[in-house]
């Protein structure tokens, strides 16, 4: 059988050499799925810790090699040594079992030759160890250059390092509700969070979980699940879901009456979503079009764009976001949101409401992109969202009243994604 580690080491070679996303990763890997519920785990938490903390493992192991790490061959040598150090220094694995199970991991991934000097090096790591850093310079030394740049000049030095450090954290896993509150918040052994949501510190194998099979709730981060609640009443009204895959915030427009039209690029994203639908046991009709240039039959009620970005404020759980993204992307989808924001407003009748949102930190993805909609003399006004329109949003609020959600937000009960919230009104 396959061990965790060798399916950590293909998933990351995957995401770090082929440049996979790290969900393709993980489907890429069929033997992930065939490891007990505790091994999954332990495999995410090895991957995830690797992608957070690469430059901060490189400085380390820099130290204990006599080459320069660009000259290791093979080059996937180096995420051996990255998962040594994982279990090391930052999973607290006991010595020994950390040093041999990684000399292991070498043979496993046929480098067999490089035993003696996977060995020699973690020996080392165990005995000499690494000064860790808090948590704010250890985020900051593991931020891409061009990220940090767009932090700094966002919001300053200070709350840059915050973000940072937000993202070094575990992510929690937050749950949508369709039945009873207080019933599956026990049942999950959930706490309740100020938004409505629910959280658990970990979720485990998911549909493994109580209430999963009859549809009682979905996964959704409770950043993701906002925007949706702050339509004013939709009940019967038709809305368009816009880039809706994989269909949370299409889930959440069908339980509160809305009729949907869920619209997608991807036929193969559209599908998990009508999947997501009927284990939920909700209806939306599913159209795979661009965006950008489609147009309903007739007029909707309102429309949620929730845009495609360069996913920032997804690190905590997507950190593969740090080594798959640059400036070129985001210029690219600036580019593409605007496109998509002009569309959506045509598509809405006289007096309708247009939510845009994206998963991204950056302003150039989020206020910068509502101050360019509102300079374009189209027929439509900023629509400001109030701190008594939702619980627990008050210190995400701008004074536009937009929502800025930034992953060093809720600290003290476990974070939330990085988000960005604007509503618009079409003029009558």
């Amino acid at each position: 059988m396959t061990s965790a580690r060798l399916i950590a080491f293909q998933i990351l070679n995957d995401i770090l050499f082929q440049k996979k996303s790290m969900d393709e990763a993980f489907e890429r890997a069929p033997e992930f799925l065939s490891l007990e519920s505790r091994d999954r785990g332990f495999v995410r938490v090895l991957v995830t810790t690797v992608l957070k903390r690469a430059p901060e493992m490189d400085a380390a192991l820099a130290k204990f090699l006599r080459d320069p790490i660009r000259d290791l061959k093979p080059a996937q040598l180096i995420n051996v040594f990255r998962l040594g150090i994982a279990q090391i220094v930052f999973l607290e694995t006991p010595s020994h079992a950390a040093v041999s199970t990684t000399v292991d991991l070498a043979q496993e991934a046929g480098i067999t030759h490089h035993k003696p000097l996977v060995n020699a090096v973690m020996r080392r790591m165990a005995t000499e160890g690494i000064t860790k850093k808090d948590l704010r310079d250890a985020g900051r030394m593991n931020t891409p250059e061009w990220l940090w740049r767009e932090w700094m000049n966002d919001y300053g030095v200070e709350q840059a390092l915050d973000i940072a450090a937000g993202n070094l954290s575990e992510s929690p896993v937050d749950f949508t509700l369709r039945g009873e509150a207080k019933t599956w918040a026990e049942k999950l052994e959930a706490e309740f969070l100020p938004t409505g949501s629910l959280r658990r510190d970990s979720a485990g194998f998911v549909p493994e979980l109580p209430g999963y099979d009859e549809g009682a709730w979905w996964v959704q981060n409770a950043a993701a699940a906002l925007p949706v609640k702050l339509f004013p009443e939709i009940k019967g009204k038709t809305v368009i879901d816009l880039c809706a895959a994989p269909g949370g915030k299409t889930a959440q427009l069908a339980a509160a009456g809305a009729t949907v039209i869920a619209l997608d690029r991807s036929s193969g994203r559209l599908a998990r979503l009508n999947e997501n639908m009927m284990r939920l046991g909700f209806d939306a009709q599913t159209v795979v079009a661009d965006g950008a240039v489609w147009q309903p039959v007739e007029k909707a009620d309102a429309v949620l764009l929730d845009a495609p970005c360069t996913a920032t404020g997804t690190i905590r759980h997507q950190p593969d976001v740090l080594h798959l993204k640059d400036i070129r992307d985001q210029e690219k989808l600036v580019a593409l949101q605007r496109r998509l924001l002009t569309n959506a407003l045509d598509m809405l009748k006289p007096g309708g409401i247009l939510i845009y949102c994206t998963c991204s930190i950056q302003k150039a993805e989020g206020e910068k992109q509502t101050e360019w909609f509102l300079s374009q003399g189209l027929p439509m006004q900023l629509s400001p969202i109030a701190a008594g329109e939702l619980s627990g949003i008050e210190e995400m609020l701008t004074p536009k009243g937009e929502i800025r959600a930034l992953p060093c937000h809720w600290k003290d009960i476990g974070g939330i994604d990085g988000f960005y919230i604007a509503r618009f009104v079409k003029n009558a």
